[in-house]
C-alpha cells in the first residue's frame, strides 16, 4: 500500500527516528534494552504524543524497508525495533566481529583533516569509528562535512596488531579508533 506521506514527510520523519534511536530515547519518554531495541508501539506513542510527527505502523514499516542506508531493523515479528549502528548511548547491537578487507575507506570533510591527521580516526560522540567498503561510498559520506577528503585504511595491519572490526546490519564497518600509522591520505582532485 502506498503511503500517503511525502519523501520529505517520511525522510523528516525517518530522522526523527535515528535521533531517538541512537541518542535520544528520553525525547519522546521511551528506553532502549541493552541491545538497543525499542518497544515499536511505545515508540510510535511516543512520536506522536512529542507533536513533531505523525506515525502509524504502516509507515514505519516503510521508512524501514526502503531506507536507503538500511539504518533499522525490526525484530522477527516486528514488536521491536532498533538502529543498527551509530549509537552515541551505550548499547550492545550485538555486532559480530569480523576479519575485515586488508582496505577500507573512511570520508570526511576538509575541515577535520588536521585533526585525524594529528590523532587518528576516534569516534567522537559515537560508539565507534565508521568504515566504508568502497571509496565512493566514502567520498559521499565525507561530501556531507563539506569538500570531501578519503582517508585509506590499513585494516590488514590494524587487524595483524590485534584491532579489532564489527559489520554492522547494514554493512558498515566498525572499529574503536583507527591510528594515524594505518592512515593513508589519498589526495582529491
Amino acid at each position: 500500500m502506498k503511503s500517503r506521506k511525502s519523501n520529505k514527510q517520511l525522510q523528516s520523519t525517518s530522522k526523527f527516528i535515528s535521533l531517538i534511536l541512537r541518542h535520544k530515547p528520553e525525547s519522546i519518554s521511551i528506553t532502549l534494552d541493552e541491545h538497543g531495541w525499542a518497544d515499536v508501539r511505545e515508540m510510535i506513542d511516543g512520536i506522536n504524543k512529542s507533536g513533531n510527527h505523525t506515525l502509524d505502523m504502516e509507515t514505519l514499516e516503510e521508512i524501514v524497508r526502503t531506507d536507503e542506508k538500511q539504518r533499522y531493523s525490526f525484530n522477527e515479528d516486528h514488536t521491536l525495533i532498533r538502529a543498527n549502528q551509530g549509537h552515541s548511548i551505550p548499547v550492545d547491537v550485538e555486532l559480530e566481529e569480523k576479519i575485515p578487507p586488508d582496505v577500507l575507506w573512511h570520508g570526511t570533510g576538509e575541515k577535520y583533516v588536521s585533526s585525524i591527521d594529528a590523532q587518528g580516526l576516534i569516534p567522537k560522540g559515537r560508539l565507534y569509528v565508521h568504515l566504508s567498503s568502497d571509496m565512493e561510498t566514502a567520498r559521499k559520506v565525507g561530501s556531507r562535512h563539506g569538500k570531501p577528503v578519503i582517508y585509506e585504511i590499513d585494516c590488514r595491519g590494524m587487524s595483524g596488531d590485534g584491532y579489532r572490526f564489527f559489520l554492522s546490519a547494514n554493512q558498515v564497518w566498525l572499529t574503536k579508533e583507527v591510528p594515524v600509522r594505518y592512515l593513508r591520505k589519498l589526495h582529491q582532485s
